[in-house]
């Protein structure tokens, strides 16, 4: 399913129309951004939850060379079922 597929979706359930299912969506979106950005938590019950992790810098090699190049730390997007989910995909 990609975006627009899912507007359809909302749309469909919500019984509004594409265009506020769209704007819906984007705010959804751009609210769960803007948390991680700030490092904080989304806990979506029954879904899941959205969170920042932290990687640790490390060494990797270029795969064309065999050389070792340094990798830098960065903070990467994470997200985790919720038992509800789990259980529908089941």
């Amino acid at each position: 399913m990609n975006k627009s597929e899912l507007i359809d979706a909302i749309a469909a359930s919500a019984d509004i129309s594409k265009a506020a299912a769209g704007r819906a969506l984007d705010a959804v979106i751009n609210s769960v951004t803007g948390a991680l950005k700030d490092g904080e938590q989304v806990v979506l019950v029954g879904f899941g939850t959205f969170s920042v992790k932290e990687r640790a810098a490390r060494t990797g090699r270029n795969p064309q060379t065999g050389e070792p190049i340094e990798i830098a730390a960065a903070r990467i997007p994470s997200f985790k079922a919720g038992k509800a989910l789990k259980d529908a995909v089941n």
